[in-house]
């Protein structure tokens, strides 16, 4: 079974509850206006991966407690994730899956995997990104209509802590020079962090921005 992917994370401490793996997915049916990733919109971009490899990769890196799905749109590749999430979980590992489709719309539609990825997801964020309305009270998320939806007890105990979980950004530099920025921050802090890095490339279509 494939996917295609844009890009993976074998570990990261800013997508989600503690340390995970992080897999952005490519293709997006929804493409909110201001969204973060536009990159991720094509079906034709990114790479086509085995889930098996995805799945060693994952397991096999120390200390993460699980993995993100980001996109693009996770429920576009329904089938496939949803055998990873199964296998994920299977190994110990918890799952937590951003949409921009409606909680709602994802129980009601009933297209293929839908129902087998919302059931291997831990801790689901749906809703779609609204430029006008920017979240800067909880962790993760990028405009205040996105709800968590604690999909198994497994996150329960974060539900009255989230105000206090603070945003963060995390910033890697590749062998080509490139700047790799993963996380949430507002439009401003990025322009900073753009300015202080100079002349070097920003990978854009990873990095999680509210705006100003």
């Amino acid at each position: 079974m494939q996917l295609r992917l844009h890009r993976f994370l074998s570990k990261t401490s800013v997508e989600g509850p503690g340390a995970r793996a992080c897999l952005w997915v490519q293709g997006c049916s929804i493409r909110c206006p201001g969204c973060f990733n536009p990159g991720t919109w094509g079906a034709r971009g990114g790479q086509v991966v085995e889930v098996g490899y995805l799945l060693e990769k994952i397991v096999t890196t120390s200390g993460i407690e699980g993995v993100t799905f980001l996109g693009g749109e996770p429920f576009d590749q329904a089938t496939p994730l949803a055998a990873l999430a199964r296998s994920v979980q299977d190994a110990g590992l918890s799952v937590m899956t951003f949409s921009g489709y409606e909680y709602d719309t994802l129980q009601r539609d009933q297209r293929p995997g839908w129902d087998d990825l919302l059931a291997a997801t831990d801790l689901l964020v749906d809703g779609p990104f609204v430029r006008s309305l920017p979240d800067v009270t909880r962790p993760w998320l990028g405009s205040t209509n996105q709800r968590f939806r604690f999909l198994s007890p497994r996150y329960e105990n974060l539900a009255d802590d989230l105000g206090s979980i603070p945003d963060r950004l995390e910033v890697r530099l590749s062998p080509d020079g490139a700047v790799l920025i993963n996380g949430m921050a507002s439009s401003a802090v990025l322009n900073d962090l753009e300015a202080a890095v100079g002349g070097r490339q920003r990978q854009t279509s990873t990095v999680g921005s509210t705006p100003d």
